[in-house]
């Protein structure tokens, strides 16, 4: 049997497509008879499905996956398991020994395939009166692109949706060698933050975030400015795909 584990770095991605690499291992009588890691070869509609079965891949281990990539999978016949977390070496080990268990699905959205933002929770990313939005920025006003990466998001810009002031936090955690993401998670509840719209959020931050009563939304991409106006736009109980 042949499995791909979605990885990033020494751990397992929250999302199966944005993922750096992936490990492949193959498991035989209980063990482990041959390993590799191959770079995310991109991902387009359909395309890694169709990849990853041309590599006699029988079944993918992610953080999260929307249904229309599990269907897709399915259509393959790779089992998909999501919800996993923890480093790669633990879900290898918990895999051989039949102990692996599927989680919460890290993504929740209607379709990765065409990166729709995905909330890491199961409620609704509407916000009270009072609340924070921040959003991840590759510079200091709401004119700047957003940042996919939420730890090492050189800023973050903190908005009130109800007056849409803005206050520009330059990311002090930054250059961090381990755990800027969980730093920068503990900074915004500080600030009252209660929605963060970011590219990316690693399993650990997108915990302690959780913990702290913020929501989160991934996938986005554009302007802070656009992204805000969208949000607001919309008013939908879900961030809009």
């Amino acid at each position: 049997m042949k499995v791909a584990i979605a990885a990033d770095g020494h751990q397992v991605s929250p999302h199966f497509g944005r993922c750096s690499s992936y490990t492949i291992i193959e498991v035989k009588g209980g063990e482990v008879i041959n390993r590799e890691e191959i770079p995310n070869p991109g991902h387009r509609p359909g395309f890694l499905p169709e990849y990853l079965a041309r590599h006699g891949v029988n079944c993918i281990i992610a953080g999260g996956m929307g249904p229309r990539a599990q269907s897709l999978f399915s259509q393959h016949n790779i089992q998909t398991l999501t919800g996993v977390q923890g480093s790669i070496e633990e879900v290898i080990d918990k895999f051989v020994r039949q102990e692996l268990e599927a989680g919460k699905d890290l993504c929740d959205h209607h379709s990765q395939e065409h990166h729709q933002p995905c909330a890491h929770h199961d409620e609704k990313t509407a916000i009270s009166s009072g609340d924070k939005i921040a959003v991840t920025a590759q510079g200091d006003n709401l004119e700047a692109e957003i940042d996919p990466r939420f730890g090492r998001s050189p800023y973050f810009i903190i908005i009130d949706p109800q007056t849409l002031d803005y206050q520009a936090h330059a990311n002090p955690y930054q250059e961090l060698s381990q755990g800027a993401g969980i730093q920068s998670a503990q900074l915004l509840a500080q600030q009252g933050v209660r929605l963060l719209l970011t590219g990316e959020c690693g399993p650990k931050a997108s915990q302690v975030l959780q913990a702290s009563g913020i929501r989160v939304v991934t996938g986005v991409s554009g302007s802070v400015q656009e992204t805000i106006n969208k949000y607001l736009k919309e008013k939908t109980n879900e961030y809009p795909g």
